[in-house]
């Protein structure tokens, strides 16, 4: 397991399998969020086992299916939103990480800056400096 730290509330990770549920939980994640689509991975490592594996430790799981088609400001949103809802740390994954940074990377602009945000990112392993245009319009104030 590779957890890679962007916040205090929120931690990324390539794929996890339910052995890994165990030591998540103890490392105090309080919800995990799977952005991987059940399409990209075998049954063991498929939502439905991972989330009744963290439900029976004790962690919520929600699951938020990610690619480059849905990747929208709706998902982004809800994103978000179930980072900044969870009673503490949060913990998400997909194939590499990368679609869980790009979506919190997202989230964030406006908030932070562009630089703070990619600085975020590469120091945990993300380089989404082709994120820097979107990232600096989407923080720009609407007319």
């Amino acid at each position: 397991m590779d957890i890679r730290q962007l916040s205090p509330r929120y931690s990324v990770s390539p794929q996890i399998s339910t052995q890994d549920i165990p030591a998540i939980a103890e490392a105090g994640i309080k919800r995990i969020i799977c952005n991987r689509p059940d399409a990209e991975v075998p049954p063991s490592h498929q939502a439905e086992a991972i989330g009744r594996a963290a439900r029976d430790a004790g962690v919520g799981f929600e699951v938020l299916e990610l690619t480059h088609q849905t990747m929208t400001p709706e998902n982004i949103a809800r994103q978000k939103s179930l980072i900044d809802e969870a009673d503490g740390p949060v913990l998400a994954y997909c194939a590499s990480g990368t679609r869980c940074s790009v979506v919190w990377a997202l989230g964030q602009a406006g908030a932070l800056s562009a630089d703070e945000i990619l600085a975020k990112t590469r120091d945990a392993g993300y380089d989404l400096e082709a994120l820097r245009p979107q990232l600096e319009s989407l923080a720009k104030p609407s007319d």
